[in-house]
């Protein structure tokens, strides 16, 4: 089969690679219909989180099911279903916990109690096609796909969606959910969404669903802007050109906001100055948007990060943490938890998903994509790739 293969950092090709297979009673091997490059695809083709050796990359993605192992009994040949990013049992201490992320049964190589993944141990549940820390699992990026334990991640489908419309549940809007669920997002709030890429997008989404008054996008390039003014309805900022967090307070009052959501992560915009400090802190990107976050939100306000992060940082701003009382929350999101909520909502017709696509092109331009995406040309703002 033909799959979107990474070899090393900026060096990505279609390539024909085996087909998957059967490998355990619980697996089931789907014809991917529609896959998606994800931001945090990029952390990999940048060499921001390391893999050592070939992999096929990929975790946002659907199909309709070839065949099942011996053990499934909830899928059938022809079922049409979606797969969540996260790998989870279903039946350990932290599945039953309703915490997939942190499942201990999906990532045995890997997994562990101390989260220690800049040593390589620690990891929590493997993830599709996200490096040998998260379980080295072929992803989506691909013509077929195996997927794992197979009657407790994937769902089925509703007739009558197509798949755009319902693609980005496997992550980013399941991510922006999770975001707006952390910070625990309610009725009246002001919520202020650093990053006007997917994820950020699809949290603003969110952010409105659960009830807030006023969502505010931040990001410092002009057609991400114009995205998450055109698709989220939200108030947006530029910050090469405004102080964020005073800006924000003057429309709040002098407070500042009730809820911060980093959407962002480490790969934040960076002055060379900053990438030299880096160099000599060994740190990978910066925390600039979360200190962006502890700025604005307000006293006593939450924050809800959901961009990755991969290091240590020694700049940490703890003391603001600690002088404004902001509660802190963040990490993978919880798909399975929200899956079927979040089905309903596209159903319903109460969420739109498919108006951030801006390119949708054969798999065979998976490489293309992924440069113009990294770079951030064209207007790109989520690619599709049709096997």
């Amino acid at each position: 089969m033909k799959a979107l293969v990474f070899h090393k950092p900026k060096d990505v090709s279609v390539d024909t690679v085996d087909d998957p297979v059967i490998q355990a009673p619980t697996d089931a091997i789907i014809r991917v219909t529609s896959t998606a490059i994800c931001g945090s695809d990029l952390h990999i083709y940048n060499g921001m989180i390391p893999q050592p050796h070939d992999m096929v990359l990929g975790h946002e993605f659907m199909g309709i099911v070839e065949e099942v192992g011996s053990g499934v009994t909830k899928l059938k040949r022809g079922d049409r279903i979606i797969v969540p990013f996260p790998i989870a049992c279903g039946h350990c201490h932290f599945c039953d916990m309703e915490l997939p992320t942190h499942c201990e049964n999906s990532n045995p190589s890997m997994y562990g109690p101390s989260g220690e993944i800049v040593k390589m141990k620690g990891a929590g549940a493997a993830l599709y096609g996200y490096t040998d820390i998260y379980g080295a699992i072929s992803g989506g990026q691909a013509e077929y796909a195996r997927v794992l334990y197979a009657d407790h991640n994937p769902r089925i489908v509703p007739e009558g969606i197509p798949d755009e419309k319902i693609l980005f549940l496997t992550d980013i809007f399941s991510t922006g959910w999770a975001a707006c669920e952390w910070a625990e997002v309610t009725n009246g709030d002001v919520v202020v969404v650093f990053g006007c890429g997917p994820v950020g997008i699809m949290a603003q989404k969110a952010a409105w669903l659960h009830g807030a008054k006023r969502v505010i996008g931040v990001d410092r390039l002009p057609y991400r802007l114009d995205k998450a003014r055109n698709t989220a309805q939200s108030e947006v900022l530029n910050y090469t050109e405004v102080d964020i967090a005073e800006a924000v307070r003057e429309m709040t009052g002098g407070y500042g906001a009730d809820v911060c959501i980093d959407a962002v992560g480490m790969e934040a915009h960076r002055s060379v100055l900053e990438k030299a400090v880096n160099v000599l802190q060994m740190e990978k990107g910066s925390i600039n948007a979360l200190k962006q976050c502890f700025d604005t939100v307000r006293r006593g306000g939450r924050v809800s990060v959901v961009g990755v992060y991969g290091s240590p940082y020694d700049n940490f701003p703890l003391y603001q943490w600690f002088e404004k009382s902001i509660r802190l929350m963040g990490g993978q999101a919880w798909v399975q938890r929200w899956l079927d909520q979040l089905i309903d909502l596209v159903v319903q017709e109460k969420v739109t998903l498919d108006d951030i696509i801006t390119h949708k092109v054969p798999l065979t331009e998976a490489a293309n994509m992924y440069d113009i995406f990294n770079k951030k040309e064209d207007g790109c703002v989520k690619v599709v790739l049709k096997p």
